[in-house]
């Protein structure tokens, strides 16, 4: 079973951060929830969710993805935690995929993910930023590589299915899409 794990950092996107679990369970993928610090996390409308780890419990496992929800001062928060930073290393030289929405693709700049990179954000946040070699887009949802951008809360459902398809393949990814009456 694939599996990934959303770091949750105070001040996350709600909306990112629910759909980003909810889909990818409904494609029975292993979600793991972690919370940067114990106990209940705040979102940035006010959201409270008792994550199902913390960040220190889930160092040492192995997930075949991150995927960071933005939100401010979220996205702040997960750029400047060094765990984080360790971890968004470890993964992309490990092959594995390293997933950001909104304001998040911060955390990827970070450590130099975008580098040479096609990526997209919440506008204004990965533009602001000197990455060498960057190819912005307006696109809703980026894959470059093992790389994966992503707008915002209005783009969490693109951008999760896209995760889907990624992790596992497209008819479950289309399976999932069918029984969310999208259109």
């Amino acid at each position: 079973m694939k599996s990934v794990l959303v770091p949750l950092a105070p001040g996350f996107e709600d909306l990112e951060a629910t759909t980003i679990v909810d889909l990818l369970r409904r494609a029975n993928i292993e979600v793991v929830t972690a919370g940067l610090n114990p106990g209940l996390v705040q979102g940035a409308r006010g959201m409270r969710v008792q994550p199902d780890a913390t960040l220190d419990e889930v160092l040492g496992r192995d997930f075949d993805m991150i995927a960071l929800p933005g939100g401010m001062p979220g996205a702040e928060h997960l750029k400047n935690d060094p765990r984080i930073q360790a971890l968004l290393k470890k993964m992309a030289g490990a092959g594995k995929y390293t997933a950001a929405i909104c304001a998040a693709p911060i955390a990827l700049a970070q450590v130099g993910l975008l580098d040479g990179k096609r990526a997209t954000s919440y506008p204004g946040f990965v533009e602001k930023l000197a990455i060498p070699g960057v190819r912005l887009s307006t696109d809703a949802v980026v894959v470059d590589g093992k790389v994966v951008t992503s707008r915002g809360p209005g783009t969490a459902m693109d951008f999760t299915l896209t995760l889907i398809e990624l992790l596992l393949d497209r008819a479950t990814r289309d399976k999932v899409e069918a029984g969310l009456v999208r259109a």
